[in-house]
């Protein structure tokens, strides 16, 4: 079972997240924004592009999208760090 990565960037997460239609709409600074249609609903996030994210900052992340794909965050996790 995977664990969170300590090392990820801002441009690789960016990246995985495409598996669940998240698509880069905006960079302004530091920070990326997305945009999903995966649910019914848009759902928006911003991520630092960072060398590494801090994992408190990464873990908020991943509930957020846990919380609107209606699934796990260990669920997730596993998808996208297998």
């Amino acid at each position: 079972m995977p664990k969170i990565p300590r090392d990820i960037s801002g441009r690789e997460l960016s990246k995985l997240l495409s598996i669940y239609k998240y698509k880069v709409v905006r960079e302004s600074g530091s920070h990326i924004r997305l945009v999903s249609s995966y649910q019914q609903t848009e759902h928006k996030i911003t991520i630092p592009d960072h060398q590494a994210i801090k994992i408190g900052t990464l873990n908020n992340i991943l509930n957020d999208i846990a919380e609107y794909l209606k699934i796990s965050k260990q669920e997730l996790i596993n998808e996208l760090f297998k």
